[in-house]
């Protein structure tokens, strides 16, 4: 059956009724796995707690936007923290990409008479959806253990900002599982991503000590648009539009997600398994 010949109303609602389905079936695998929201916060908590603990006293952050005064190391890290978050689940629901590609569940959800692009792209969305609970659970967190207390109008703002930052995240994973043809290739392949995106960015240093410390690095950190995705939540949880971070991070998200959409084949990785 072609979804286009259907009239514009039960076509909206098979639209409607397909992404309801995909993340109800995300969000109940979410909470029967409580250790994977128990990890996705005990992770940054032990940055937040235990490293800026030791380095508050060698890293005095000085005034930079957003900030209006000088502020600790654990409120300028919790931005990235939130985005670490992202990045981890991101990557490991990428990884249950690949796991359904090869058990077929993915291949059986791919067979419904809806186009494969929006399949995709609902997943994507209830992905970054279950990611923002985690966020703002380890924002609470946060503010219970270390203080940290951005404006009460921030958290609104933050929120698309996250929403956006997720789909990134999400969309790189989806990118880079549309190429992995082999599961156990998965878990390397992420390490080898995960880390170089996270510690060469302004999640955990500010710019300008990049630059001290080696303008390589610098470049480095200002090429890799987890910067920009850090630097977006950032100014949004103090109610302030970064308007080049947004623009790059919505620009990047807009090719990963096309890159994505294009690379995904289950068929091609059934073949290329069987060798056929």
């Amino acid at each position: 059956m072609n979804m286009m010949s259907l009239p514009t109303q039960p076509r909206r609602r098979a639209y409607w009724h397909s992404f309801r389905g995909i993340l109800t079936r995300e969000f109940l695998r979410f909470v029967q796995q409580r250790s994977r929201f128990l990890s996705a916060l005990v992770r940054p908590l032990l940055w937040l707690v235990v490293f800026a603990a030791g380095f508050r006293a060698a890293l005095g952050v000085a005034i930079i936007p957003p900030y209006q005064t000088y502020i600790t190391y654990e409120t300028y890290i919790a931005p990235g923290l939130c985005c670490m978050i992202l990045l981890f689940n991101g990557m490991q629901s990428s990884l249950s990409m690949v796991y359904d590609r090869e058990m077929g569940s993915m291949r059986v959800l791919l067979m419904s008479p809806l186009p494969r692009t929006w399949l995709l792209l609902c997943k994507l969305v209830a992905i970054a959806l279950i990611s923002l609970t985690q966020v703002y659970a380890f924002l609470g967190l946060a503010w219970v253990l270390v203080g940290f207390d951005p404006p009460l109008a921030g958290l609104l703002w933050a929120l698309p900002a996250l929403l956006l930052t997720a789909l990134l995240l999400g969309a790189i994973g989806l990118f880079l599982s549309s190429h992995i043809r082999q599961l156990e290739n998965f878990a390397g392949v992420m390490n080898f991503v995960i880390f170089p995106m996270f510690f060469v960015s302004s999640a955990l240093y500010p710019l300008w000590k990049m630059r001290e410390a080696n303008e390589w690095l610098y470049w480095a950190c200002i090429l890799n648009p987890f910067t920009h995705a850090v630097e977006l939540v950032r100014h949004a949880l103090y109610t302030e539009l970064n308007l080049q971070a947004l623009c790059i991070t919505a620009g990047t998200t807009a090719a990963f997600t096309l890159l994505a959409l294009l690379g995904f084949n289950p068929e091609r990785a059934a073949r290329s398994k069987t060798g056929r």
